[in-house]
C-alpha cells in the first residue's frame, strides 16, 4: 500500500488547470484505472476531448463550475458527482469566482495510455507542456514524468 500526495507527482497544465493524477499505474501499479485531483482558477477551463476507453467520474470538492457534456451545460457545485460516459466529449469550466478544487477517476484503462484521452481542443502553447502521465504498471515512479 502506498499514499500519494498532491506534491509527490508532476503538475500537469497541458490542458488547463493544475492536474494531478495521483493513483495510477505510473504512481502506484494500479490496474484497473486511475484517478487524482485537480484546481482551476476562476476563468480557466480544461479542453474539451473524450476517453475512446474510460468513463470519467467527477466530485467537486470546493467551488463551482459547468461541465459541458456533448455541449450540454451541468453546474456543479461543492459535494456535486457527475459521470461521463465513454466516448463523450466534455469540458470543464470555472465561472465562479473562487478556485475549483475536483477529485477525479478513470476506468477501465486504455490499452496504451497514449490511447486513453483525443484532444478536442488546444490551449494556446499546449505543444510545449508535457503529456498526461499515468504510464503503464511498473514504468516510472511517483514525482517521475517523461
Amino acid at each position: 500500500m502506498k499514499v500519494v500526495t498532491w506534491d509527490d507527482v508532476v503538475s500537469n497544465r497541458r490542458r488547463g488547470g493544475d492536474v494531478r493524477v495521483l493513483l495510477s499505474p505510473r504512481t502506484v501499479e494500479s490496474t484497473s484505472g486511475f484517478g487524482g485531483a485537480l484546481t482551476l482558477e476562476p476563468g480557466q477551463y480544461i479542453c474539451e476531448h473524450y476517453h475512446p476507453y474510460s468513463e470519467e467520474f467527477i466530485h467537486v470538492v470546493r467551488g463551482s463550475l459547468i461541465m459541458r457534456v456533448d455541449g450540454e451545460p451541468q453546474r456543479l457545485g461543492p459535494g456535486d458527482a457527475l459521470m461521463v460516459p465513454i466516448g463523450v466529449r466534455h469540458r470543464m469550466e470555472n465561472d465562479g469566482d473562487e478556485q475549483a478544487y475536483v477529485i477525479f477517476h478513470l476506468g477501465p484503462l486504455a490499452p496504451r495510455p497514449e490511447l486513453g484521452h483525443v484532444d478536442l481542443e488546444t490551449l494556446p502553447g499546449a505543444e510545449h507542456q508535457p503529456q498526461l502521465q499515468v504510464g503503464a504498471p511498473g514504468e516510472g515512479r511517483v514525482g517521475g514524468g517523461r
